[in-house]
């Protein structure tokens, strides 16, 4: 098969099953509004720029990640389970096109939940929407949505590699909300905890955001090269991971259960 049908098939037929499991619908609804209720309340009385870099775009980001994050290592688990993911490792197609066509399917669905946060933001707050920079804004957004495609790439692949999948993917969402800036600003940690944040791309995805819309331009290309940077390194990681995955799979046959 040519890699675009792999790669469309692989994305159609994850859209089907994951908005099929009632979990993933709990999440895509009802999460982004519980969310923008805690962050609503935490910024109610806040700035204008610091509620919708915090409460529309940090409860929008929190719904994006919860969704790709959750159903991109819930999706290797799954298979694991059903003693499956070896089958789809060894199969004719590309296992990184599978992979990845799952991890678009996730993100396509998961922009409704983002989506949904602004909606409820601006239902329940009636709060303005401020933004000084609307091109930056969509940039920013755009690179955050591949920031995240990269973590849940590298976090699937890693998560590949170990059976306690559902453990290490219960301790994602919060942690990595705070930790890199969704809820609030990484300033506001200790210092050495800022010095961890820094690691990952989707924290620098979030200052931009915070640029687009709270500062100027030249903020958000002082960030832009961090971002870029760190994208680069997990991208470096995801395909080292990938080599030893495949180690495991064609020499020790031990991706399963079993």
């Amino acid at each position: 098969m040519k890699s675009s049908s792999v790669l469309l098939t692989s994305m159609l037929v994850q859209m089907k099953q994951t908005f099929s499991r009632n979990m993933f619908k709990f999440t895509l609804f009802v999460g982004p509004f519980l969310t923008t209720i805690i962050l609503g309340e935490m910024y109610r009385h806040s700035t204008a720029d610091n509620f919708v870099a915090y409460v529309v775009l940090g409860s929008g980001l929190w719904s994006l990640w919860n969704c790709i994050a959750f159903s991109s290592a819930g999706d290797i688990h799954r298979e694991r389970y059903s003693n499956t993911l070896s089958i789809i490792f060894s199969a004719p197609a590309d296992f990184r096109l599978i992979l990845l066509g799952k991890i678009f399917g996730n993100t396509v669905l998961s922009m409704g939940s983002f989506f949904l946060s602004i909606f409820y933001a601006t239902l329940l707050y009636r709060h303005p929407i401020i933004v000084n920079n609307w091109p930056l804004l969509i940039a920013a957004l755009a690179l955050a949505i591949v920031a995240f495609i990269i973590m849940s790439i590298f976090i699937a692949y890693l998560l590949t590699l170990s059976r306690k999948t559902t453990i290490y993917m219960n301790c994602l969402e919060i942690p990595f909300a705070l930790i890199c800036g969704f809820v609030f600003p990484i300033e506001n940690l200790p210092q050495g905890v800022q010095y961890f944040s820094w690691i990952f791309p989707p924290t620098w995805a979030v200052r931009l955001l915070r640029y687009s819309v709270t500062e100027t331009a030249y903020g958000f290309w002082e960030n832009f090269i961090p971002l870029v940077i760190t994208m680069a390194v997990f991208a470096v990681l995801a395909a080292w991971l990938y080599r030893i995955i495949f180690r495991q799979s064609k020499i020790l046959g031990t991706l399963d259960m079993a």
